[in-house]
């Protein structure tokens, strides 16, 4: 369901502070998300979603890309009220984090459906996958809700669930990212990658985006507005890439013309994932170009 929408950044900022959601349109995530969850103290929880509702309406026409509601976690006491409130607002879905089982996306999935105003579109959930459990049924998560979209993978608080080790190579987390990059493609959905919580190392976002990007994810969480810029380079096709893909393919369709099926090209023997892959490079340069969602 994840279609030609783009997902290179995932920004959250607190649904709390509506000076800061005020400047989504300035930022220009891929996704927007006003975040119920831990970015809002358990304290101003319930003020946190007046703020949304007003910002939500303030902030929807002037986005390019989309507007999501992060609500609390399913075993939270917030978990209803916040998905009843997302129901009625001008957003594109719910992000609902620390999922662990199948029943809770079906129960947001359900609320959403049966409390949306009629004439409205049904709002779409980005699963959040952030413990042993959720890693564990990564497969069965992804696939779970048929409008679920895309998957992320919250990193820093698996690690604290299994009691890991953060390290700066993040090898204690490798298995985990790995896996739900793998069942979020087996479900057709969007991958996003875990969040770089040095905000102010730039290079240390880039690295980490390489990492995902080569892992198969399309985008990346971004917990500050400098990082957005960051994921969009990261996950954008480079130039060479592009030219690239346009000369395989071109000499693959003369050779296809021509009765062959089999071609080298530029010391590469052409096959039907290299030919899939720079089908996706241009597919991903053509919706860069066209702004599409």
């Amino acid at each position: 369901m994840s279609g030609a929408r783009r997902w290179r950044s995932l920004f959250f900022a607190p649904a709390n502070r509506l000076d800061l959601v005020r400047k989504f349109p300035r930022w220009a995530a891929d996704v927007s998300v006003m975040d119920l969850e831990d970015g809002t103290p358990d304290a101003q929880k319930e003020a946190a979603r007046h703020v949304a509702e007003q910002a939500a309406r303030e902030v929807r026409p002037a986005l390019k890309g989309q507007l999501y509601l992060r609500v609390n976690q399913p075993e939270s006491r917030h978990f209803a009220e916040d998905l009843l409130l997302a129901a009625g607002l001008p957003v594109d879905g719910v992000v609902v984090p620390k999922v662990e089982r199948p029943d809770q996306l079906l129960f947001a999935q359900d609320l959403l459906a049966a409390r949306r105003p009629p004439g409205q579109g049904p709002l779409s959930i980005i699963v959040g996958i952030e413990s042993a459990w959720g890693v564990e049924r990564a497969s069965q998560l992804a696939g779970a809700a048929p409008v679920a979209v895309a998957v992320y993978f919250g990193a820093e608080d698996y690690a604290a669930d299994l009691g890991a080790e953060r390290t700066a190579a993040g090898t204690e987390v490798l298995y985990a990212r790995s896996r739900v990059a793998l069942a979020a493609r087996l479900a057709a959905l969007a991958g996003l990658d875990q969040a770089v919580t040095e905000i102010r190392d730039d290079q240390r976002f880039r690295d980490d985006a390489q990492v995902g990007r080569q892992l198969g994810y399309r985008g990346k969480i971004c917990v500050h507005p400098r990082q957005v810029a960051l994921a969009h380079e990261a996950f954008a096709p480079s130039e060479v890439a592009v030219a690239w893909s346009r000369r395989l393919l071109a000499q693959y369709e003369t050779a296809a013309a021509s009765g062959r099926g089999t071609i080298e090209f530029e010391g590469q023997m052409v096959d039907g994932p290299l030919l899939s892959r720079a089908r996706q490079v241009l597919a991903a340069a053509g919706a860069e170009e066209g702004g599409g969602q």
